[in-house]
């Protein structure tokens, strides 16, 4: 029902101690961690569909997903999903099943 009690000296030494140790170490992570984070701005824009490297590429996968694709070619998950219909309107793969948010394809 009172306040803090007052801290002894030997406990107050100690307390700023840490907090000594907890800004030096913050300073150490922080230019860690800047440099381990690099966003990557995903692209806009499929590969090319008459590309023969990519369609090889393709071809070696053994289940074709939106987030596979978009990882691997580096895309947004709507580019990815917009070039996997595409390459199965023209027959270089095929659906095999899928719900509402994801189709899975596989190659031909």
């Amino acid at each position: 029902m009172g306040g803090k009690k007052k801290l002894t000296l030997s406990q107050a030494e100690k307390a700023l101690m840490r907090e000594a140790q907890k800004k030096e170490g913050k300073k150490e992570t922080k230019t860690k961690e800047t440099a381990r984070v690099e966003k990557k701005v995903a692209s806009v824009i499929p590969p090319n569909l008459k590309d023969d490297k990519i369609i090889k590429e393709i071809q070696r996968m053994k289940v074709l997903t939106p987030y596979v694709i978009a990882s691997r070619f580096n895309l947004r998950l709507s580019v990815a999903k917009d070039f996997l219909e595409e390459l199965c309107r023209q027959g270089v793969i095929t659906y095999v099943s899928g719900g509402k948010y994801i189709k899975i394809y596989k190659p031909i």
